[in-house]
């Protein structure tokens, strides 16, 4: 499963983008059979979040939503791309932050507002031959109420 969350404006301009991207995802869906759906979460952000076993169609689905959302001018309004995996007992995040332009691991362990920071470490020593990850490790924002 993945998502882009980013923070909605209210201008007039901003909504007709964001009602071109609803009908941009709906024809990506409807060519991949990515299931979709959207939420606002409690801190205002929207959520556009993407359903397929197929990692590579949710990839083109974020990558078509930021895509078009930079082309119309509003890529400053994109905050992150978080991938969700089964990791062994708790769920694995990869998160991509547009500001920044790289992935950390999030590895929440279901306890109030904790995190597996010795598997974070390990999943970034594994996985930095083949991502750029963020090397600041207080970069690494955790998504702890995703809707994902």
């Amino acid at each position: 499963m993945g998502a882009i969350v980013y923070k909605p404006l209210s201008a007039g301009e901003f909504a007709q983008v964001d009602k071109d991207v609803q009908e941009l995802l709906g024809a990506v869906a409807k060519d991949s059979g990515t299931e979709l759906s959207r939420e606002k979460d409690k801190y205002g952000f929207e959520w556009f979040i993407f359903k397929d076993p197929d990692l590579e169609d949710q990839v083109n689905a974020v990558h078509a939503v930021a895509s078009e959302l930079e082309a119309r001018g509003f890529g400053g309004q994109l905050l992150a791309a978080p991938f969700r995996f089964q990791g062994g007992e708790h769920p694995v995040y990869w998160i991509y932050g547009f500001k920044t332009g790289t992935f950390w691991p999030f590895v929440p362990t279901g306890e109030e507002q904790e995190r597996d920071n010795a598997r974070e470490l390990e999943l970034k020593a594994k996985l930095e031959p083949e991502l750029p990850v963020e090397q600041d490790l207080s970069k690494w924002l955790a998504l702890f109420d995703a809707p994902i």
